[in-house]
């Protein structure tokens, strides 16, 4: 008998589901595609066979997860891809919050499920999506495993000096309160292919991966464990990103309170909707920001400026939690595209060994690439980041080490 070795990867929002399909023998892909505003009359799904055939879009009403996950299974069977294939290893779900206790890939059953929920206070807007599908996927397919990975896993090798904050232990510990960070998956799979991009292994190579895009986190990788990380209890914590301040005095809260008359729920959506490179300037892309500066818009130039400054301090910082640096690596939307982010970033940093080649920097890519002159003593890299398949790669890997396969 074959042994199965394909994993549908599912990312479960409030009102959307993404999904890939992936063959783990040689990590192609073989669909993808996205289930939108469901739950609304103008649901949408997209759906992209990867080994050959058109790209299929259909709308109307879809009306909660269950029929969005079997809209995607009929999808697939359209391309001999089902859900009920024995060719189906696993089905990996990305779960936001992990807490403590999950610091790796683990096979869902009702003990992990009612953990995950018991962590929805600390992740209040992604955990409820995150465990809809879940439930969804396993009454689809009962016989199947289902493994959440988990992006807070990576960020649980902080040492406690990092990851506490300097307030009550005992209440801490009785509210859960402490840094965790986010975007583990993404962190730890560039982390990985930076080394592999230096020639090393991951032992080898301490890294600072930069993850931006509408949400942006930093990390310090030292010896393939992170040591730090940039966001917090919440992904508020850290870099200007899209829409949230990032990094702030917590008394700003209490003063809006005071002075301003917001309750918890303004200032909650002040401080993550409102806020970041929306509310300095009123657009979180990246690119519009960019054209707004060329034609002389100083409100644009300053939230670039704001944003740079944040994440030149966490580069300096990091490199000082490391003590040495072999890399820093760009990843994510704007980390992968923004030429001019790379450049500001490392602009300035020449005596910490950073500096970025002009002409190597403005090239286009999908692949991972050095980005720094060949005399710099710390490489800059871009590394497309691939947290579907580092989700399709830990769940096949856990489900083989259950098996006992070896194929």
């Amino acid at each position: 008998m074959t042994t199965p070795t394909r994993v549908l990867v599912l990312n479960s929002g409030s009102s959307s589901v993404k999904y890939q399909l992936l063959d783990m023998r040689d990590d192609s892909r073989l669909a993808q595609g996205l289930v939108e505003r469901i739950g609304e009359e103008s649901s949408r799904l997209v759906h992209t066979p990867l080994q050959g055939g058109a790209r299929r879009e259909t709308t109307g009403p879809i009306a909660d997860h269950a029929a969005a996950l079997k809209a995607v299974a009929a999808e697939l069977a359209a391309d001999g891809l089902g859900l009920d294939s024995p060719e189906l290893a696993a089905i990996g779900h990305r779960v936001v919050h992990g807490g403590l206790r999950f610091t790796a890939p683990t096979v869902i059953d009702d003990e992990v499920l009612a953990e995950i929920e018991r962590l929805v206070p600390v992740a209040p807007l992604h955990n409820p999506a995150n465990l809809v599908g879940i439930r969804t996927a396993m009454a689809m397919r009962p016989d199947l495993p289902q493994v959440a990975v988990f992006d807070t896993a990576f960020h649980t090798t902080m040492p406690e000096s990092a990851a506490r904050y300097a307030i009550d232990v005992e209440t801490a510990d009785a509210h859960r309160i402490r840094r965790y960070g986010f975007h583990g998956t993404s962190h730890a799979y560039v982390s990985r292919e930076t080394a592999r991009l230096l020639g090393k292994e991951p032992e080898e190579v301490n890294v600072i991966v930069l993850h931006l895009g509408n949400g942006a986190s930093a990390s310090a990788v030292r010896g393939g464990r992170c040591v730090d990380t940039s966001m917090g209890l919440t992904p508020l914590e850290g870099l200007v990103m899209g829409t949230r301040s990032g990094d702030i005095d917590p008394a700003v809260t209490f003063h809006l309170k005071r002075v301003a008359g917001m309750d918890e729920d303004e200032v909650d959506v002040l401080l993550n909707k409102k806020s970041g490179l929306v509310g300095l300037c009123g657009d979180n892309d990246m690119r519009e920001i960019r054209r707004r500066i060329d034609e002389g818009d100083e409100r644009a130039a300053l939230a670039f400026d704001i944003y740079v400054h944040r994440l030149k301090k966490y580069i300096g910082a990091y490199y000082a939690v490391l003590g040495r640096v072999d890399a820093v690596a760009f990843t994510a939307g704007v980390g992968e595209n923004a030429a001019p982010v790379r450049e500001a970033a490392i602009a300035g940093l020449e005596e910490l060994g950073l500096a970025v080649d002009a002409d190597l920097n403005s090239v286009r890519s999908d692949e991972a690439r050095v980005i720094s002159p060949v005399y710099a003593r710390v490489a800059v890299a871009v590394v497309p980041t691939d947290e579907e398949l580092e989700i399709a790669r830990q769940s096949h890997a856990l489900v083989q080490s259950i098996t006992g396969s070896n194929e």
